[in-house]
Parts: C-alpha cells; sequence; structure tokens
C-alpha cells in the first residue's frame, strides 16, 4: 500500500540569497516600470500643458492685435468721416460804426440794447431772445426790435 501512495511531498525553493535577491528584482520590476511610466507620463502632461498655455497667450495676444486694428480702422473712418461732414467754418465778422469822433462796435451796441430791455423795459435777460438794430448816425441814435415785439430807441 504504500508503494500505490504517490508521494505528495512539497520541494521547497533553495532560500540562498541571491535566490531572494533575483525573486525581489522579478518582483521589483513591475513596480519601477510602472514608477517610470508615470514619471514619463506625468512630464508629457506638464509639456501638454505648457504648450497649451503657450498656444492661449498667442491666441490672447493675436485677439488683442486684432481688436486694436479694428479700433484703429474704425477711428480712421470716423474722422474721415466727421471730416466729410464737417460744417464749413462760420464767417467770422466785427462791425465798427464810426462817426462824429466817436467808435461803436456791434458787440457795444448789443450791450447797450441788453441794458435797455433790463432796465428800462424792466424784463429777464433770459427772456431776450433776438434783436435787430438799426443806426441812424445823423440822428445819433439806435433803433431796436426785440423779442420782434418791443420797439423803441437810444441815443448813442
Amino acid at each position: 500500500m504504500a508503494a500505490d501512495k504517490k508521494s505528495t511531498a512539497k520541494v521547497e525553493a533553495p532560500k540562498t540569497a541571491a535566490a531572494k535577491k533575483a525573486a525581489d528584482t522579478k518582483a521589483a520590476a513591475p513596480v519601477q516600470a510602472v514608477a517610470e511610466k508615470k514619471e514619463a507620463v506625468k512630464s508629457e502632461a506638464a509639456a501638454v500643458k505648457k504648450t497649451v498655455e503657450k498656444k492661449a497667450a498667442e491666441a490672447k495676444n493675436t485677439v488683442e492685435k486684432k481688436a486694436e486694428e479694428v479700433k484703429k480702422a474704425v477711428g480712421r473712418k470716423a474722422a474721415g468721416g466727421r471730416k466729410a461732414t464737417a460744417k464749413k467754418a462760420e464767417l467770422k465778422s466785427e462791425l465798427h460804426l464810426q462817426f462824429g469822433g466817436n467808435s461803436y462796435t456791434q458787440d457795444e451796441l448789443v450791450k447797450i440794447a441788453k441794458d435797455v430791455w433790463k432796465y428800462d423795459l424792466k424784463q429777464k435777460v433770459g427772456d431776450l431772445a433776438s434783436v435787430e438794430l438799426y443806426v441812424k448816425p445823423e440822428e445819433h441814435a439806435v433803433y431796436y426790435v426785440m423779442n420782434k415785439e418791443f420797439t423803441g430807441s437810444f441815443y448813442i
């Protein structure tokens, strides 16, 4: 009967230092490979991130430059448009009336008319809308029509 039974004894692997080191190296190799791949992925991700940031900055600069160019172009068109639609400069004139050794300007005559409006006619200066003056040097008089309803004269 003893011969019929197969021997089920386990064969143990040799426990030498070299064998242990070889077994540890085989087990550590996959861990080291994973760590190296992890580092490679991290450096590649950092490189991609830098590239994306660089492209984003370039795109932003391009957009800003285009916006600046558009503003300048609009400014040039607007300036050109203003020149085309600008009113002609008004003719500046000044009237000097000289007679009998006296000299009066248009502004002086209008000021006298405003004083007549305020003090003689007892009206508010803000209510004066129009003044027409007719000067008759031979009579030393100025005839006026104020707000198209008040008429009179004053001496100069």
